[in-house]
């Protein structure tokens, strides 16, 4: 059974494995890469070790320290005879250890400052609030080692001759929350080890107002409403999350609808809902929105699709006449080329992500301990969306 390493894996945990070194007294080794890029290390224990599989992996993957093959071990990408391991898994005689990590370089030492644009929101010398645009990954991972936040924040503080708070983890200086890499919006980064944890309680004891803005398919009925739903891994695709009853964590989202926008193809519509977790899952507002039968707009991974300019505009008189019209004696090529001008201006898609921005937050300054409240402009491409919307609803 293969297993992928999850994105939650600190960066540290994720080096490139020693290879196999021919057998061990202890044990067959053997290294091979899979179709899907990850190295397979196939272990089987010839003796009674007594010892602890997370032990038994430091002696063989070397790269990795016992912290780091304690979280590979919890992410469950080692398997033993089968079965996801626990650390405590202890190793005896015919135990088969399979273990899969990615390929790839080794990961650099350190972060490196990148001259990376930021929209500053607040600064001050404890923290600094961002607009965070899209397509932009918050911290270092496997195969994202450069141009991240992180990256940015470090020319920042390096041109502005500030600092980041160092926290647990010196891959992710400052950093107290995250944004998923193509949502927008409000994110906190503390300049002090104070700030940061001080931050951080809040957010532990959820006394920070979330507030995020999102444009769903379909027409949302109910004005506002609480989605409670637990949330857990999805049990066949690592990388997403689902709603599991059964064995999930609590989850809870508060929804307003802002707009509904009848029109597009069908007259189905469109919802510019407000949404207010009060809890912090991975993915949880995504996932929410899916459940309740309207994705997110752009979110293909939960549902959502990409819009085009003819979804929004639907086949109008005026987008019509600018497909086929045709003026008088014009050549045969000039008018395929302005249907075929046309065509492109209706099948233009508008947003290549899911439409969902972190509008507001609202908390206690970490040292001066007034109330703040800071906004995010909409983005671009949502802020187009919802005036076409406007413009075009019936």
């Amino acid at each position: 059974m293969k297993k992928r390493i999850e994105e939650k894996l600190p960066v540290e945990d994720v080096v490139e494995p020693v290879e196999a070194q021919g057998a061990l007294p202890d044990g067959d080794a053997a290294a091979e890469p899979d179709e899907e890029g990850l190295q397979e290390f196939h272990y089987e224990i010839r003796h009674d070790l007594q010892k602890r599989v997370d032990l038994y992996l430091r002696d063989r993957l070397p790269n990795f320290s016992r912290a780091m093959l304690q979280k590979l071990v919890k992410s469950g990408v080692v398997m033993v005879n089968g079965r996801a391991a626990k650390s405590s898994t202890v190793l005896r005689a015919g135990d088969v250890v399979e273990v899969s990590l990615p390929r790839g370089g080794p990961a650099p030492r350190e972060a490196m400052p990148e001259n990376i644009p930021l929209e500053v929101v607040y600064e001050d010398d404890q923290f600094i609030a961002l607009n965070k645009q899209a397509g932009l990954i918050v911290h270092p991972a496997r195969g994202h080692w450069t141009g991240t936040l992180i990256n940015a924040l470090l020319w920042h503080a390096q041109e502005t001759h500030g600092k980041l708070s160092t926290g647990s983890d010196p891959w992710r200086p400052g950093i107290i929350h995250r944004l998923d890499r193509d949502t927008t919006g409000l994110i906190l980064i503390a300049k002090t080890d104070e700030a940061h944890w001080r931050l951080a309680g809040q957010f532990e004891r959820r006394t920070i107002k979330k507030t995020y803005m999102a444009i769903v398919h379909g027409l949302v009925d109910l004005e506002s409403d609480l989605i409670d739903a637990p949330l857990a891994v999805h049990p066949k695709m690592r990388e997403k999350y689902a709603v599991r009853p059964d064995v999930g964590k609590p989850a809870q989202t508060v929804y307003t609808v802002k707009e509904r926008f009848v029109t597009g193809r069908g007259g189905a519509g469109y919802t510019l809902l407000e949404l207010a977790p009060r809890t912090g899952r991975t993915h949880q507002l995504r996932v929410h929105c899916a459940h309740i039968g309207h994705p997110i707009v752009g979110d293909s991974m939960y549902g959502g699709r990409q819009i085009t300019m003819a979804d929004v505009v639907g086949e109008t008189q005026n987008t019509k006449r600018k497909t086929h019209s045709t003026t008088a004696g014009a050549a045969k090529t000039k008018d395929d080329s302005r249907k075929t001008k046309g065509a492109v201006e209706l099948d233009e898609v508008l947003i290549e992500r899911q439409a969902l921005h972190a509008f507001r937050l609202q908390f206690v300054h970490p040292t001066k301990f007034h109330r703040m409240l800071l906004e995010a402009k909409m983005p671009g491409d949502m802020e187009r969306i919802l005036e076409l919307l406007r413009l075009h609803t019936a």
